[in-house]
């Protein structure tokens, strides 16, 4: 077997197919497709100098690296590499060319500290040791089953508050900006971010074409956005949480889960079957928020930590 690592190509079909191959068979809880792939490779900030990378064999994609710097953390010389492999070929070289392309290229850039993303699992904490990574926080995959499965009724919101669908701000997305910067700094985190940066949002979030402003919902009190749950859909029958949150004036009135209860209800009711999102171990009232919706734990990944020289 011949193997190689390179860049990934996002205007070659076959690769970003095969990028997408990979990461679903690696990571099945996390929603990516061909398209959404070619679009961050395309639409990633020029601070972040991403640089996905892939592992070939033989014409084939066998693995996966997504690499660069956390461009928007008040924190300079902070990289990241999350490195996926074909689980029918690991134990091949394919993980250890990617670490070693992608640290090599970070360094360059002048990271002096990488994160990545291990599942929990012996042999992928194994691997990380071995390379020089450290274990740091964890968080959890959950799934929940919209088909067969059963949803808390909807509620009627209290006086004052109003629930509407992410396409009520298509003219003007800034309030819904403004909210999401808000709670996404609150989130725990090895890193400290500062989303300031309305048009990278724009490119990063509302432009995403895995973001469905149909299906995500946001919670308005006397007018002011409050609360929301984002969605994400894949084109086909799953659907996926990547953020709720509550603007912190508001907290402690269950305005996220009224949120995210009105984005499931709609969900299901477009013909989706299932639900993933994921918490930090550590946000407890999160986790609580998502248990009582039937969310269970599928997996656990791990954060690992290596500083440069």
């Amino acid at each position: 077997m011949t193997m190689t690592v390179r860049d990934l190509r996002p205007e070659v079909r076959a690769d970003v197919e095969g990028f997408a191959r990979v990461r679903r068979l690696a990571l099945p809880f996390y929603l990516v497709t061909a398209d959404s792939l070619a679009y961050d490779a395309t639409h990633a900030h020029p601070d972040s100098h991403y640089r996905p990378l892939v592992a070939e064999a033989d014409g084939e994609v066998i693995g996966t690296a997504q690499v660069g710097l956390v461009h928007d953390s008040p924190d300079p010389g902070q990289g990241y590499l999350n490195v996926y492999v074909h689980p029918e070929h690991t134990g091949r070289g394919a993980g250890s060319g990617l670490v070693r392309a992608a640290e090599e290229y970070l360094a360059a850039k002048g990271a002096t500290r990488l994160y990545a993303w291990v599942l929990d699992r012996p042999g992928d904490r194994a691997f990380a040791e071995r390379h020089g990574y450290r274990a740091s926080r964890s968080a959890h995959f959950l799934r929940l089953d919209l088909a067969g499965g059963e949803l808390p009724p909807l509620q009627d919101p209290p006086p004052g508050v109003e629930l509407r669908p992410g396409t009520d701000f298509a003219d003007d997305p800034r309030p819904f900006f403004e909210l999401d910067s808000e709670t996404m700094s609150d989130e725990p985190s090895d890193i400290d971010y500062e989303f300031t940066d309305y048009e990278a949002w724009l490119e990063s979030t509302w432009k995403h074409p895995l973001f469905s402003p149909e299906l995500t919902t946001i919670a308005l009190v006397d007018g002011r956005p409050a609360a929301f749950s984002a969605a994400r859909t894949d084109g086909g029958t799953r659907y996926g949480t990547v953020m709720t949150g509550t603007a912190r004036d508001f907290r402690g009135r269950g305005l996220a889960k009224l949120a995210k209860n009105d984005s499931l209800h709609r969900a299901r009711a477009a013909g989706l079957t299932e639900a993933f999102t994921g918490n930090d171990a550590g946000n407890g009232p999160m986790i609580a928020i998502n248990k009582w919706f039937g969310y269970e734990i599928c997996a656990t990944e791990m954060r690992y930590v290596r500083e440069l020289g």
